[in-house]
């Protein structure tokens, strides 16, 4: 097998006396698309910083791109890395914020590289406008650009899609993929659980530990949860009744159902059983989402985040 492009092993950075990431190993081969996520404050931002080159760890160590962690000037050359938040200058227009990444990466001539790069994304009929005129959406997009216009090998996104429409997020995570599919590598942070199921593998991070990795398939099933769907009858008493039963883990309103989960099958099918027996709702087993797999690793971990009715879990990270 070829060397992968990311292959770290016991990472550890603290900031005074609090471990943010704590004894975290990866890898993510070429050409993968790899999802990183975990709750608010989890290390994921952190742990990136570490594998751009942006920070060095306290312990531990690995390769980017064959190069070793301490090759930090090397790696910074070789990625594209693409922050939470806008970083391009909003009072200049999309191709002289270009010109000047160019210019920064020793790209030339310059003028040629920033055509081929509005062309590439798409952005060539906007290139006289002002960055902070534009939507999220195409501020998304010039964001794009300024990471790949110097060919990087791995891209490194942090939460790239917070704020964007889902028509933009779509066509991004699209883009993505192409890029993928031509050799480029992934490693991206996200809070949208549709966003993580697009990617080849992902990785779970809370308070610092990488506590699940794999396929999304891989993922649910190491959380071991069995699923059940309530729907007709009196859901609102079902809910009521099945708090605290033995098996019931964590009950969920999905519009007009109910979506109960637990580790025990056997008390939970027991305990669902009894309740839509005496509430006149229907059960039925159904499979485990990925947002059920990482509330049970919260929980697990006593992790703190957001969930809501949008179906994502709530990700942004340190």
């Amino acid at each position: 097998m070829s060397e992968p492009a990311i292959e770290v092993e016991g990472l550890v950075k603290r900031y005074g006396g609090r471990t943010v990431v704590d004894r975290v190993s990866m890898r993510v081969e070429k050409g993968e698309i790899a999802g990183f996520l975990g709750p608010n404050g989890s290390g994921k931002t952190t742990t990136i910083r570490v594998m751009c080159g942006l920070l060095t760890p306290d312990e531990g160590g690995g390769k980017v791109l064959g190069h070793d962690l301490r090759q930090r000037a090397r790696i910074k050359r070789e990625i594209g890395y693409m922050t939470q938040r806008f970083s391009l200058y909003e009072d200049l227009t999309i191709a002289e914020n270009l010109a000047f990444v160019a210019g920064l990466y020793g790209l030339r001539p310059i003028d040629r590289h920033v055509r081929d790069t509005l062309a590439d994304l798409g952005l060539t009929a906007r290139r006289d406008q002002l960055a902070g005129a534009l939507s999220g959406g195409w501020k998304q997009r010039l964001a794009l650009a300024a990471c790949v216009m110097h060919s990087p090998r791995l891209l490194m996104l942090d939460e790239p899609t917070a704020g964007v429409d889902p028509k933009a997020r779509r066509e991004f995570w699209d883009e993505i993929h192409e890029r993928a599919q031509a050799g480029l590598t992934v490693l991206v942070s996200t809070h949208y659980m549709d966003e993580a199921e697009r990617c080849h593998r992902i990785n779970y991070i809370s308070l610092g530990r990488l506590v699940a990795s794999g396929t999304v398939a891989e993922v649910i099933a190491s959380a071991g949860l069995t699923t059940f769907l309530l729907r007709e009858g009196d859901i609102t008493a079902a809910q009521r009744l099945l708090a605290g039963m033995p098996g019931i883990d964590e009950i969920t309103h999905f519009g007009k159902t109910l979506h109960v989960v637990g580790r025990d099958a056997q008390a939970l099918r027991q305990s669902v059983g009894t309740v839509a027996g005496q509430t006149g709702t229907r059960a039925e087993p159904i499979e485990t989402s990925l947002e059920d797999a990482f509330i049970r690793f919260m929980a697990d971990t006593g992790a703190k985040g957001s969930n809501g009715a949008n179906g994502t879990a709530g990700v942004n990270g340190t």
